[in-house]
């Protein structure tokens, strides 16, 4: 594991985007990882801040508001709570038929929570507003933007050429809308093209998750005659709360139980999943075993939310689930069959590795990334071989099968990334950017 060189003195992190996801119930992966890089600074020594990029030019908040800020939105999301705290999950856990199932929410209390958050964003927005320009940011401060959001704005930045002084970092989630444009949203690969463009233009250091993105990215750049910088590759670690089979909340589902977790959208493969599974109700009947989704809808979904909701063969066997706390998802995973992870492309695949935590077989897409990360434990399957997932589903659904013997003895002693190595790792890198690489 890295040793941090020496402490930042000055670090500013980028709270643009959790602010921008308070109207949300539950967080995303990426906003799971803005939510552990918000608590990792904040808690450091030295001088830390919070800024927020707006119409008006960047403001900057002092250590004490940018925590409440946080803490705010972790609230907002109930990701402090226990997994039998979560309406959504005991929601979930009494569809699987486990225990006594509780009515739902009334349009009443579900305004009531709409409304807080409504109140907490506006709340926060008047605190930004009232917030102070970067000119406030001590000689020399680091940067931190660990997210995509507004990079897509390059005017959002040039306050950086009035701070020369500054030294940004930026984090490169993935480049799947340039690589892979016909999974995103229409105009959406020119936005990430500026994004990568203003990364490139103004970063001391960038940040990735993998290997796989740390070349793609300055592949993209020499591709297209941007700025060479320096790369760190830090893998996104496990929270805390993702921890195997009696250490946490669990549930016993009434028959075999498989879980994909991501927004639903085509990329994910959501689609060749379910047409799998209504190939299965047609072949097992009532012995089918049960798809859960967890995963709020995305974009150019049509296809798919059509089976979800126009398929009777779904009905009984695909359970669809959003707004899931941390807590209830990594509860869900210590009770299931195994997590299926068929996507054609990913940045880096948390559920992966968070799957695996949780002692939960993982078969996945033969993806680069997915090798990086779960080479040791997983089942890789070519995303179009039909034949062969539905064979993976088979034989995990017989509890004493080969295969599923063989992924539950990998995933003992498998050594997985944790949040501790990555930020060791990524201290490492923004001392660098401060005292150079033979400090």
């Amino acid at each position: 594991m890295p040793v941090p060189r020496s402490p930042i003195p000055s670090l500013a992190f980028d709270l643009t985007r959790l602010i921008t996801r308070l109207r949300h119930a539950s967080p995303s992966g990426i906003d799971r990882v803005d939510l552990a890089y918000a608590r990792h600074v904040l808690a450091q020594e030295g001088a830390r801040f919070g800024l927020v990029s707006t119409a008006f030019g960047p403001r900057v908040l002092d250590r004490a508001e940018a925590i409440g800020i946080v803490e705010a939105v972790a609230a907002g999301w109930v990701e402090d709570l226990d997994a039998l705290q979560d309406p959504v999950y005991r929601r979930l856990a009494a569809s699987l038929g486990t225990e006594p199932v509780e009515p739902a929410l009334a349009p009443s209390e579900r305004r009531s929570g709409e409304t807080d958050r409504r109140r907490m964003q506006a709340r926060t927005v008047a605190t930004v507003l009232r917030a102070h320009g970067p000119e406030i940011l001590p000689h020399g401060t680091v940067y931190l933007h660990s997210s995509h959001l507004r990079l897509d704005k390059p005017e959002r930045f040039d306050w950086l050429y009035d701070r020369r002084d500054i030294r940004p970092v930026f984090f490169v989630h993935d480049l799947i809308p340039i690589d892979y444009p016909e999974y995103g949203r229409p105009g959406e690969a020119r936005r990430h093209r500026i994004r990568m463009e203003t990364i490139a233009r103004h970063a001391a250091h960038v940040l990735v998750n993998s290997r796989d993105v740390g070349d793609r990215f300055l592949r993209h750049c020499a591709a297209n005659g941007l700025p060479k910088r320096p790369v760190t590759v830090a893998l996104l670690g496990v929270e805390p709360v993702f921890r195997p089979a009696g250490e946490g909340p669990s549930l016993t589902p009434t028959r075999p139980t498989f879980v994909v977790c991501g927004t639903i959208e085509p990329r994910k493969n959501h689609l060749s999943l379910l047409h799998l599974w209504r190939d299965l109700a047609e072949r097992h009947g009532a012995e089918t075993p049960r798809l859960v989704l967890v995963g709020r809808r995305g974009w150019e979904a049509e296809n798919i939310i059509d089976m979800l909701e126009r398929c009777p063969a779904m009905a009984e066997h695909v359970t669809e689930v959003s707004g899931l706390s941390s807590h209830g998802l990594a509860a869900l995973m210590r009770s299931g069959t195994a997590l299926l992870m068929p996507s054609f492309a990913e940045g880096y695949g948390l559920p992966v590795v968070e799957a695996a935590a949780c002692g939960l077989p993982v078969v996945a897409s033969d993806l680069a990334v997915h090798r990086e990360i779960g080479a040791g434990f997983a089942e890789f399957l070519d995303p179009l071989d039909g034949p062969g997932w539905r064979e993976a589903v088979e034989a995990l659904a017989r509890p004493e099968s080969t295969l599923r013997r063989t992924l539950l003895t990998r995933i003992l002693g498998a050594p997985l990334p944790n949040w501790t190595n990555h930020f060791a790792t990524v201290d490492d890198a923004l001392s660098e950017v401060i005292c150079g690489p033979d400090a």
